[in-house]
């Protein structure tokens, strides 16, 4: 909201000194985001002045066209004597008045004029478009032509208001009241304690029978419906200077006469209105909920298909207009033709999710939706409709109808039962009666009762709805500034949970092993399953929906982390970096088979453990994951080494970093399921009070899945349950025992047929070897034809140690033995060379 600082003086005397930085200042206390100050004009030095054109000669034999003018600026010039000017445009003649600036002066952008020869002829000063003068767009694009009462001679900087401040204010959607300089002027003047000029408080007449009939059906839509009527209108009337620069100061373009006094009204009071041509409008006016698939081409010039949620304007032949966010194009003042000389003027309340999803649906933001969206005071629509003929009657020559029709639902006003001293519990301040009933006032509450006070909110105030609303009106009225400072002082012993210690090695786990957080949003379509692979009966594709998405295309709660990341990986690789290995922990959301209605928790107190529970039970189950995106290179070629592609093993390496930091014992083991390739997915799972659960899967995803996402070719990933691999855990993990004697190690090279899992193979070897074997490593793979087909090799080395002597070679050596006989018994392997 654009607000111009010499309207906002009409309504509240604010001290001549006081500067636009001052009003932000204070604006900005009261709890407005006031984002910039604009000075108009505060480059702009004079003489500038109204000059009457009294010749125009053209010049020939110029690429462009040419003309020199003779204009009449009065004694501007000292002399008296007809201004030589040369110019290029061609939107004024003869006799028009014109705005001139004279030598010596200044326009916006440090531009300096003085007398120049140019074209042949010597240009004294230069005649003024809007753009050069700072205007904003008047819709011309040309010279100025003034209205011809202004003498030549007259200053006019002070005629076109050109030296003035904007207070440039972001508007938040529960303060939508101050989408109107009514709203802000009631804020600036509680700000400085001065009384406010409402303009809303007008004599309107009552209504009567006569007006123009009116039928609403759908009263829970539109609750208030205004229509006046205005006869007689001079259709070459145009919009006075005055108004056109406020408009342009408000950031509005001038139209017409009856548009520009709809929108000026609009932005005075805050109530939407539209005029319609009387002569175009063919009986009564309608709201109705639109039929689906019904037409309408708005003003825009678009032809819409209107959906049963629409809220529709209709006559008799149907829609003629979007109720609330555009109107139609059949009953459009038309100015170009200068027909019109009646108008309906329409003042109505519409319900504002109506109208939100209306202008969402149809991607048609305006000036009416947003105000209507946000909250617009239904008290206001007659006063509207009333200033609107007043303008009408006084600036186009126009005669008000008598009849006034109005069609209201019954309503009552809202009212909340506030303690007097809720604002102090809720703010740790004391306040007291007297400034909680005084600042619920200036709000414009009408307030009654001692201890328990009845508070009745004003109708401009729908955000107001419960005791905690009221009692930050009056914290941000007496300053948040004025808060004190007070640090919590929780009791001692208290810190990070065991759980949130876990969660933090993690994320420094897989940060040391090379990876890269990546925060995504917790969003994602349901097509992204089937990207996926995942079955149709899939559990990750019940979804937790949300009411009101930030994005239709991702309405649901995520139920696994891999969507993000991949679209983070797919980013960064078509940016040009292609070596990534990314990871994230994050919450995934998993609807509950009994949906419940959350409860609102106090804010004056601390709740209790049965609410928390309540508001849990509520909640979506929300499980802590982690998972890692692999592409291109995990090590880098150079002179070290040729490198090497990041593959499936290191995808399940960052799940066993994870299960290591928990002190939990992994089990990996062959596994298929949907992103993953079948023949390169490992299942994870723990053991969780002795029955085994899977908690993941890594490995190498599906060609069909790299194809579906655009990711690069090979693309790793796993994922798995962190709150279950804490459940796993026996706590910390504890440090290894170092033992002073030396170790001994044996090496053996296992045949096995090509299908066994190198998993299976080590659970028997560490099985076999006993409390002696103090770690086992896989360091070779290998096949050929001399093993036999459908047989690879797997060679381990096994390092014993005793923790109280030196082994011998006949202990280690039969340590050895056991360990491969019982791999032999489990597996059927076989002494490579025996």
């Amino acid at each position: 909201m654009r607000v111009p600082l010499s309207w906002l003086r009409e309504y509240v005397d604010l001290p001549a000194t006081e500067t636009g930085r001052d009003v932000q200042a204070k604006l900005v206390a009261a709890g407005l985001e006031v984002e910039r100050v604009e000075r108009l004009g505060a480059d702009l030095k004079g003489p500038l002045v109204v000059g009457q054109v009294l010749t125009i000669e053209e010049l020939e034999g110029f690429k462009k066209p040419i003309r020199f003018c003779t204009v009449d600026v009065g004694q501007a010039n000292g002399t008296g004597e007809p201004q030589e000017i040369v110019c290029g445009a061609r939107n004024f003649s003869v006799g028009d008045k014109v705005v001139v600036v004279l030598p010596g002066a200044v326009l916006p952008g440090d531009f300096a004029i003085a007398a120049r020869k140019t074209y042949g002829r010597t240009s004294h000063g230069m005649i003024c478009s809007g753009d050069e003068l700072g205007m904003g767009d008047d819709g011309s694009h040309g010279i100025i032509v003034l209205p011809p009462e202004y003498e030549p001679g007259t200053d006019a900087v002070e005629l076109l208001e050109l030296v003035d401040e904007v207070l440039d204010i972001a508007v938040t959607p529960d303060r939508g009241y101050c989408l109107s300089m009514r709203g802000v002027a009631r804020e600036a003047a509680t700000a400085y304690g001065l009384p406010l000029r409402d303009p809303a408080l007008l004599d309107v007449p009552a209504p009567n029978a006569f007006g123009h009939p009116v039928r609403v059906s759908d009263p829970q839509g539109c609750d208030r419906f205004t229509a006046r009527t205005v006869t007689g209108l001079d259709p070459e009337a145009r919009s006075p200077i005055w108004l056109q620069r406020r408009l342009q100061k408000a950031g509005m373009r001038p139209i017409s006469l009856a548009v520009d006094i709809t929108n000026y009204v609009m932005l005075e009071l805050g109530q939407p209105l539209h005029a319609y041509d009387r002569s175009r409008v063919q009986g009564a006016i309608g709201v109705r909920r639109a039929e689906q698939g019904e037409k309408l081409t708005t003003l825009d010039g678009v032809q819409r298909t209107l959906d049963s949620g629409d809220l529709v304007i209709t006559d008799d032949r149907g829609p003629i207009g979007l109720a609330g966010v555009m109107g139609g194009a059949d009953t459009e003042i038309d100015d170009t033709e200068g027909t019109t000389t009646e108008v309906v003027v329409e003042a109505a309340h519409f319900d504002a999710i109506s109208i939100a999803r209306t202008a969402r649906r149809h991607k048609l933001a305006s000036e009416a939706s947003r105000r209507f969206e946000r909250g617009v005071d239904p008290e206001a629509a007659a006063a509207a409709a009333q200033r609107t003929v007043d303008l009408l009657v006084l600036l186009a020559g126009g005669t008000a109808d008598a009849g006034v029709t109005q069609v209201v639902a019954p309503s009552a006003p809202h009212t909340i039962t506030l303690p007097a001293n809720h604002p102090d519990r809720v703010a740790g301040v004391e306040y007291g009666r007297e400034t909680v009933v005084r600042r619920l006032q200036e709000v414009g509450c009408d307030v009654y009762g001692q201890d328990e006070l009845i508070v009745t909110v004003p109708s401009w105030r729908p955000d107001l709805t419960d005791p905690n609303d009221l009692a930050e009106e009056v914290i941000r009225l007496e300053g948040y500034e004025n808060l004190p400072s007070t640090l919590p002082k929780p009791p001692a012993g208290r810190g990070l949970t065991d759980r949130q210690r876990l969660h933090r090695r993690f994320g420094r786990a897989l940060a040391g092993a090379g990876y890269v957080e990546a925060l995504n949003y917790p969003f994602l379509g349901e097509h992204v399953f089937d990207q996926l692979g995942l079955e149709a009966d899939d559990p990750k594709r019940r979804v937790v929906k949300l009411a009101n998405p930030l994005s239709d295309e991702e309405p649901a709660l995520r139920t696994t982390l891999l969507p993000g990341l991949l679209a983070a990986l797919r980013r960064n690789d078509g940016r040009g970096s292609h070596d990534l290995a990314l990871f994230e922990t994050g919450l995934v959301f998993q609807p509950r088979e009994e949906q419940r209605i959350a409860v609102r928790l106090p804010v004056d107190r601390r709740p209790t453990d049965e609410e928390i529970a309540s508001l849990t039970a509520a909640l979506p189950v929300q499980p802590r994951h982690a998972a890692v995106v692999l592409a291109g290179a995990r090590e880098q070629a150079g002179w070290w080494g040729k490198g090497r592609p990041a593959d499936w093993a290191d995808a399940i390496e960052a799940a066993r970093t994870l299960a290591r930091e928990s002190g939990t014992e992994l089990l990996v083991r062959t596994g298929q399921y949907g992103p993953w390739h079948p023949g390169r997915c490992a299942e994870l799972a723990v053991v969780i009070d002795g029955t085994e659960r899977v908690i993941g899967h890594a490995g190498e995803l599906h060609p069909r899945v790299v194809k579906a996402l655009g990711l690069p070719a090979r693309t790793c990933a796993a994922e798995l349950d962190l709150d279950a691999l804490e459940q796993a855990s026996a706590g910390l993990p504890k440090g290894p025992h170092i033992s002073a004697f030396p170790v001994a190690t044996q090496d053996v090279a296992l045949v096995v047929d090509k299908f066994v899992p190198h998993a299976d193979v080590e659970a028997a070897l560490r099985d076999g070897a006993g409390e002696l074997l103090e770690s086992i490593r896989l360091f070779d793979v290998y096949e050929s034809e001399q093993l036999g087909e459908g047989k690879k090799s797997l060679a381990y080395a096994l390092r014993f140690r005793a923790s109280d002597r030196t082994l011998t070679v006949d202990e280690a050596s039969a340590a050895r033995d056991a360990a491969v006989a019982l791999a032999a018994d489990r597996t059927g392997a076989v002494l490579r060379g025996a």
